[in-house]
């Protein structure tokens, strides 16, 4: 696998090894003693997957209690994936980072504790694997504004506004959102 270290220390792209012939394709999404040797000595307890329609933007979401890891990828359709430094120490607070995670280039981003996470899906559906290194906790999830200007982040046109969920919709800026110190 090949690991792209982003513009946000600890956010990482990675492009796993791929091998294809005229059957298909064949990867390894998952492979603790590689990982490990990579630097990234993971411990996942659980996996989510989500299937959603071209224009829906999912996110920020981070949990504030119990912080999630997710390496996260696609394997139907495309999405604009983003990561968000909300450590109000770090450096690079407020900064993003997004790529276009698909079913055709098979990339995946590794987004560690500390980060807000979400994504907005380009083709007429995408599903949306994430490996999560903290089990859900509803008390300790949190959001932020997809498009708050303090952040700027440079979503894709898909052509329609963004669809939302009430909660998301509702999300406070990142000025006013309990953070990470």
């Amino acid at each position: 696998m090949n690991i792209v270290e982003t513009a946000l220390p600890g956010v990482l792209l990675i492009e796993p090894r791929v091998f294809g012939d005229a059957r298909g394709f064949f990867l390894e999404s998952w492979n603790r003693r590689g990982f490990a040797q990579a630097g990234l000595d993971l411990d996942f307890v659980q996996d989510n997957h989500s299937r959603s329609a071209k224009g829906v933007l999912r996110g920020l979401h981070y949990q504030l209690s119990n912080p999630q890891g997710k390496l996260v990828r696609v394997t139907q359709g495309a999405v604009f994936d983003v990561a968000v430094d909300i450590r109000r120490s770090s450096p690079h607070f407020g900064r993003w980072v997004g790529y276009e995670l698909s079913e055709a280039n098979h990339r995946m981003l590794w987004i560690p504790p500390g980060f807000a996470h979400g994504f907005l899906v380009l083709s007429d559906s995408a599903d949306f694997l994430y490996k999560c290194t903290t089990l859900y906790d509803p008390p300790s999830d949190r959001g932020i504004r997809w498009d708050d200007p303090a952040i700027a982040i440079a979503w894709p046109d898909v052509g329609t506004t963004p669809l939302l969920s009430a909660k998301d919709a509702a999300a406070p800026g990142l000025a006013e959102a309990e953070l990470f110190a």
